[in-house]
């Protein structure tokens, strides 16, 4: 009950924060701040886990705020990666980057048609975006050095490799004339002997077994995400979109503890007893994307600013060091990633968000304090 009451408590004080943004008056020609949320589902799990953590920490705050937002979800490994590449590429299209393949008319396309012959402009301030896991964050930079540093066009699929035809079976000598008559007499006259029983005649195959492959073939088949269109390898050479802004949009990332094993029920049930904490950074990190408070990630060889970047090098970049105690709980299937993830042009570009310290007198005054009641307060005459 004291987690519970203190986690609501928290979670009031930061949308205390960000309400007075829903008092705000917006134009009613330009479309409001939106942002995006990127989710996917923790290893060796499903995605509403992340769903709930989503609902459970995130969005009461931006409810307060009255803030729009864009989910982009992958159930799958790449799903994120994917998905973010590709709305890299089509802006990078839509700002006349040459291509073989251009933006096929969907319903993005006419209603941007629409908002520009009613006068309606887009949003011009940093948007920002909400990433929920280190394992989502690993899928999102990779989309983002994809999308930015990547072609295109897809490109070519690599021919698969031509077997060796087999050698030629030798050919099976042919019976003689004066055995035929005796294998055609055997096969035509079955021997009638008293312990052997009667062989049975071979079934022919049922019509339900051949209209099973036909289902199988009319099945659609399942969407699979394409492969990179650039490795990591590529980095170094790839050559940065001109299209490309000075700074890209602050990204928030969300931690997400998510521990699974009957061995590991002590530390859940910890961790489900002290979900004050996780409220609290969530809900701050939460509100600096709210109001977009923002700085630049730390580059390689600084220290770490921030509690929460458990980097003990400080030759990795910020953003490789963010949320990395989350990897000891992952399941153990999980596929350890290549390293070199990270590319200078792209990530001098980003944004974190971040709240001043300074500002922990003014939070404090938001929520009043309570003021304890004496022992004979409340008590009648009765």
């Amino acid at each position: 009950m004291y987690d519970r009451r203190q986690k609501k408590r928290i979670q009031k004080k930061w949308a205390k924060v960000v309400e007075h943004i829903a008092q705000e008056p917006i134009d009613t020609h330009q479309l409001p701040r939106k942002l995006t949320i990127f989710l996917s589902a923790p290893p060796a799990d499903g995605l509403v886990s992340a769903r709930d953590h989503f609902h459970e920490y995130i969005k009461p705050i931006l409810v307060a705020g009255a803030l729009d937002w864009d989910a982009v979800e992958g159930r799958r490994e790449g799903d994120v990666r994917a998905g973010l590449a590709e709305r890299i590429r089509k802006l990078r299209k839509r700002r006349g980057e040459p291509t073989t393949e251009p933006i096929e008319p969907g319903l993005e396309e006419e209603l941007a048609g629409l908002r520009q012959r009613a006068g309606v402009s887009e949003w011009t301030g940093p948007e920002g975006d909400i990433v929920i896991g280190r394992h989502t964050w690993k899928e999102y930079v990779r989309g983002l050095h994809e999308g930015w540093l990547g072609p295109l066009d897809a490109p070519p699929a690599a021919d698969p490799p031509v077997e060796a035809p087999a050698a030629a079976s030798e050919p099976v000598p042919q019976p003689t004339s004066t055995s035929s008559g005796l294998t055609d007499e055997a096969t035509t006259t079955p021997a009638t002997i008293d312990d052997a029983s009667p062989t049975a005649a071979p079934e022919a195959p049922k019509p339900e077994e051949a209209e099973k492959p036909k289902e199988e073939e009319n099945k659609p088949k399942k969407k699979k995400q394409p492969p990179p269109f650039i490795t990591t390898a590529e980095y170094d050479n790839a050559v940065l979109s001109s299209n490309c802004p000075q700074a890209l949009g602050p990204a928030a990332v969300i931690p997400f503890p998510h521990l699974l094993g009957f061995l590991n029920f002590p530390i859940r049930m910890y961790r489900f007893l002290n979900r004050r904490q996780a409220a609290d950074v969530i809900g701050r990190e939460t509100a600096a994307a709210v109001l977009g408070v923002y700085r630049p990630f730390g580059s390689a060889g600084e220290a770490a600013t921030g509690s929460e970047e458990d980097g003990d090098s400080s030759a990795q970049w910020e953003q490789q060091r963010l949320l990395a105690h989350e990897e000891p709980d992952w399941h153990k299937n999980v596929r350890k990633r290549e390293e070199g993830e990270i590319d200078v042009d792209v990530e001098e570009r980003a944004k974190s968000v971040s709240l001043n310290d300074d500002g922990k007198a003014w939070f404090s005054s938001l929520w009043p304090k309570e003021k304890p009641k004496g022992a004979w307060e409340g008590l009648s005459d009765d």
